[in-house]
């Protein structure tokens, strides 16, 4: 296994290392008015079960996140692994991003993708600051699973599919 020395920590050399954890694929999305934003995040894990909160990281340079923020509730959609184009369709930068992606608006008035694995709805409960990124906190005030079905996996910036037995 190859070290780090000299306490410096590349970009290139983070990645490479941080990219052997693998993750599922989120896509965060939320009404700007009437118009569906969102993103697709890698970076997401339930936090509390009491009160019940999650967290995602969300990058600065981001031009989603504000609107989601300013619409004060999103919803996280774990991406089922048949759904590699909605990831590819919610990751672009710009453009139309929802065009091909079939979603509707839930009760709570957040975007639920159609065919996502489970969806949590969430109060923006806290942002705070790290690094390039916001940590960002939901309280969950509503969910929902397929009882079948198996995730969209990301590990060594490629997608992947684990055996999983009951």
């Amino acid at each position: 296994m190859e070290r780090l020395t000299g306490g410096q920590v590349g970009a290139a050399v983070f990645r490479d290392v941080l990219g052997r954890f693998a993750s599922g694929i989120t896509v965060v999305a939320a009404l700007d008015g009437t118009e569906p934003v969102g993103f697709a995040c890698q970076s997401f894990a339930s936090l509390s079960l009491d009160p019940p909160l999650v967290m995602l990281a969300v990058g600065k340079t981001s031009t989603s996140w504000p609107r989601i923020e300013r619409a004060g509730r999103f919803c996280v959609n774990i991406l089922a692994e048949d759904q590699k184009q909605v990831c590819a369709a919610l990751g672009a930068r710009g453009g139309q991003k929802f065009d091909a992606v079939p979603w509707h608006t839930s009760a709570h008035g957040t975007v639920v993708i159609d065919g996502a694995l489970a969806t949590v709805d969430c109060r923006l409960a806290a942002v705070h600051e790290a690094g390039d990124h916001y940590i960002v906190t939901g309280e969950v005030v509503d969910l929902a699973a397929q009882e079948n079905g198996r995730p969209l996996l990301y590990f060594r910036s490629r997608y992947a599919a684990g055996t999983f037995s009951s």
